[in-house]
């Protein structure tokens, strides 16, 4: 039986867009291990499942697609960022408290 993997996926390191963010994912996870293959190194998988990625616009439509389909799934929730957002103004404010750091 398959077991998928419902998610909504975080911004990479290289975006500062919110870009390929606001989909749901439904991704199988590996039903077997990949193989090195000798001659050329290259990674290989007999795994068709491992290809398929589906995108879904909302976390409940990716649920019930896979309940339709009789798919095992387990859905992760996407983390609060908590972040202060700073001017670069602010290392050079009269009234600053932390130190200079440099």
């Amino acid at each position: 039986m398959a077991r998928a993997r419902i998610y909504r996926p975080a911004k990479t390191a290289m975006q500062s867009g919110r870009a390929k963010t606001r989909k749901w994912v439904l991704e199988f996870e590996p039903g077997s291990a990949r193989k090195v293959e000798p001659l050329m190194g290259w990674t290989s998988s007999g795994d068709m499942n491992a290809q398929v990625t589906l995108r879904f616009d909302s976390k409940e439509e990716a649920v019930a697609y896979a309940e339709k389909h009789g798919i095992d799934y387990q859905v992760f929730e996407p983390k609060v960022q908590r972040r202060s957002i700073k001017a670069y103004a602010d290392n050079f404010k009269f009234g600053r408290r932390e130190l200079w750091t440099h």
